[in-house]
């Protein structure tokens, strides 16, 4: 791989390498800049930006990209060569596989997304330089749309979403009494739907790879349908590292922030994203304007925020406990 190609690259360090990284980085003039959220330092240099997030996980990102890796990072820092290599160091990035992921968990308004993505060897690598990463660590809404649109259009790339919405998740809700197995039907829905498109699968794909939500794995892998069950289902913490995930997650963040836009254009007022102070302010406004009982056709029940907009006694707080090992 030539060193000027790359413009997105990320890494995960030890706690010794960003230190040295740091040190290199002050002793060389970089600008160190204000960090991100969730992030230990970032600065900057020419055409080189660098972050070094609370979790030790490097991004390094402009033109400059792919000389500062060849060049400081592994000879200096890593003290090894993995740029150009990666086939060989990680073959399994490149095996066609389903990477599913969810959007709008957290958020009080608007619905859950679930997106599955199929790649491929060729699809991996044409998103090399395009910066598909988990949609978390993108904070524009437009970037977010276009790498949708780029994802969709990549050549040999499946992709399904599944958006639940307000009402049918409240209902979800109400049988399952559970968001982790409202997540399982809808991971599993969602390699359902592109299972059904294997016949556009070259090669068929070997597994689905999706984050860890839940303590027991069984929960999802109870959930997957009669396709669903012929491939290998992979659970992971910070499963947004694989490609697949990634672009899961880009393509159900896009769909939760279309169709919450759509929302409010329906109900004539803003709707913030997540469960904060201004959710709550939102939501009072919100009953105060249409009445209670048009709440529910936008937000999720269960929440804390619906019992505040409600005015009514918020159910106790229960602590979480681990389940026991089996003896």
């Amino acid at each position: 791989m030539s060193s000027t190609t790359t413009t997105t690259y990320t890494h995960p360090l030890s706690s010794g390498e960003a230190l040295e990284l740091k040190a290199y980085l002050r002793d060389h003039d970089y600008e160190f800049v204000a960090p991100p959220a969730h992030a230990s330092f970032a600065a900057r240099k020419d055409k080189i930006n660098l972050v070094v997030y609370e979790s030790r996980k490097l991004v390094v990102q402009g033109k400059g990209t792919g000389e500062f890796v060849e060049f400081v990072l592994e000879p200096l820092i890593l003290k090894r060569a993995e740029v150009g290599y990666e086939e060989v160091l990680h073959p399994e990035h490149f095996l066609p596989r389903l990477g599913i992921d969810e959007s709008g968990k957290g958020d009080f308004f608007g619905p859950l997304c679930i997106a599955g993505v199929y790649v491929n060897e060729s699809v991996v690598k044409s998103w090399k330089e395009a910066g598909v990463q988990d949609s978390k660590n993108i904070g524009s809404d437009k970037r977010i749309a276009d790498l949708a649109e780029l994802i969709k259009s990549t050549p040999g790339c499946v992709w399904s979403v599944v958006p639940i919405g307000n009402p049918a998740y409240n209902r979800l809700y109400n049988t399952m009494r559970s968001v982790n197995r409202i997540l399982a039907w809808g991971h599993a829905r969602t390699i359902e739907n592109l299972m059904l498109k294997q016949h556009q699968m070259n090669p068929k794909p070997v597994r689905a790879i999706s984050d860890q939500f839940a303590q027991d794995k069984e929960t999802v892998s109870k959930a997957l349908m009669s396709l669903g069950q012929s491939i290998e289902l992979v659970q992971r913490h910070k499963a947004e590292s694989d490609a697949a995930v990634a672009a899961a997650s880009i393509l159900a963040r896009h769909e939760f922030v279309t169709r919450l836009g759509s929302l409010e254009k329906s109900v004539g007022m803003r709707l913030p994203k997540g469960a904060s102070a201004a959710v709550d302010a939102a939501a009072k406004a919100f009953v105060a304007k249409e009445g209670p009982e048009k709440l529910e056709s936008i937000s999720k029940k269960h929440f804390r925020t619906w019992f505040r907009a409600l005015d009514m006694p918020e159910p106790p707080k229960t602590a979480w406990k681990r389940n026991p090992k089996p003896s």
